[in-house]
């Protein structure tokens, strides 16, 4: 069986299995993005906040995502870095409007990529700036800026503004994990 799964991965028929660490504050909408990324017979119409973590699966044309959708609330912080080693990629969600918490965003990114399991590694972090579809939103290169992104040397990153509700920004970053 090893010898055809190995002739279906080299064919592109089997899809890359990927662990995805889905992060960020409370209320920054990480569920409501992983809901979306879900086919949509799978969605789920009442979305309530995460307690502890929930583990999602889905597939995108080329991968096969198994996703932690962790609890952003600060008691649950410090159980994130349980996930790190096995982890493939990072979703950072930022809330866009939430301006007075950006800098525990940042500290929280900060202590993240700084991280003895994660440090070491060339793994991508796909930041989304969440809710960009409302008024005091901060676009995402002001996010980018608050967050001195442009500091990450060692980790492929990109940042791309989004609205779960409607579905937008979603595709360009999942486009971008995959390609990368």
């Amino acid at each position: 069986m090893g010898l055809l799964d190995k002739l279906s991965g080299w064919l592109g028929l089997k899809k890359k299995e990927v662990n995805v660490l889905c992060l960020g504050l409370d209320n920054s909408g990480k569920t409501t993005i992983i809901n979306q990324l879900k086919p949509s017979n799978t969605q789920t119409q009442d979305i309530v906040p995460t307690i502890g973590f929930n583990i999602e699966q889905f597939k995108s044309s080329s991968l096969s995502f198994t996703v932690f959708d962790m609890s952003g609330q600060s008691r649950y912080r410090n159980l994130w870095e349980h996930y790190y080693k096995e982890s493939h990629a990072i979703i950072f969600v930022i809330d866009s409007g939430d301006k007075l918490r950006i800098v525990v965003a940042k500290e929280e990114l900060d202590t993240l990529l700084n991280h003895q399991d994660i440090c070491s590694r060339r793994i991508p972090v796909l930041l989304f700036a969440n809710k960009s579809d409302l008024r005091e939103a901060m676009s995402s290169v002001k996010v980018s800026q608050l967050l001195c992104l442009e500091n990450i040397n060692d980790k492929p990153w990109h940042i791309c503004a989004s609205n779960p509700v409607k579905g937008e920004g979603l595709q360009e970053g999942v486009d971008w994990l995959q390609g990368t």
